[in-house]
């Protein structure tokens, strides 16, 4: 089991840093203009914050993942990142529209990677947590 926290960990590590583009990659120069001074200031801090959190995530899978296979403590942990990754799930299908995917080759082959990766991970930190 510790091997999928392995994968899940440098998975995790790798999507926290690809936060780095996104302000390039989506126009946000342009795109956020258009908001007011909070909610720009909003989006990029919480894109920072959201990054930094899986980036923690990432670096708590490689660095515990006997402790959170193991313990108790790293089982309700394991838990509550399952918990996590189901509601990021339901959201990949039901809080972004599919308008934004359907009929474009890569977003389509994007949504289908995150929704299996959040499937993975769903699967892996639920299953760790309900092991005797």
């Amino acid at each position: 089991m510790e091997i999928h926290y392995e994968i899940i960990g440098t998975i995790l590590i790798a999507l926290a840093l690809v936060h780095v583009i996104f302000p390039k990659y989506f126009n946000w120069d342009t795109e956020l203009k258009k908001l007011s001074l909070i909610n720009r200031q909003m989006m990029t801090v919480h894109t920072f914050f959201i990054a930094l959190v899986v980036l923690l995530m990432g670096l708590l899978c490689l660095t515990s993942s006997t402790d959170l296979v193991e313990t108790k403590l790293g089982k309700t942990i394991s838990l509550g990142l399952g918990i996590f990754w189901v509601v990021r799930l339901f959201v990949q299908f039901f809080g972004y529209s599919s308008k934004l995917w359907k009929s474009k080759t890569f977003e389509t082959v994007i949504h289908i990677l995150f929704s299996l990766l959040w499937i993975y991970f769903s699967i892996v930190f639920f299953w760790s947590a309900l092991l005797k």
